[in-house]
């Protein structure tokens, strides 16, 4: 038996809407930092992410004045609870999006 909206309790409702609000509150991207005005190297950089916390992932949210391709090694990371480690193409400032 399907119930109507007009039928459901109010645990039931809470229960449904904890289903669907939880993981956007629990969302890593909610404890995001930005990171302006950061000049990587070409080859390997390692940025201090100051998150406290193990990196969970990143994003460029910023590229300045040139084309460039920007990766990470944080498999290899022997402090992510401190950096991120990237690899670029060319000298480029970024603006990063840390969590």
């Amino acid at each position: 038996m399907t119930l109507l909206p007009q039928q459901l309790t109010f645990a039931q409702l809470l229960t449904k809407w904890a289903s669907i609000i939880n993981p956007v509150i629990n969302s890593p991207t909610n404890n995001a930092s930005v990171l302006k005005s950061v000049m990587l190297t070409t080859g390997h950089n390692s940025v201090n992410h100051l998150l406290g916390r193990n990196l969970q992932g990143w994003y460029p949210s910023r590229i300045r004045n040139v084309s460039a391709t920007i990766y990470d090694t944080q498999d290899a990371n022997q402090t992510p609870q401190l950096t991120l480690d990237l690899v670029a193409s060319t000298t480029v400032t970024v603006d990063l999006v840390v969590f």
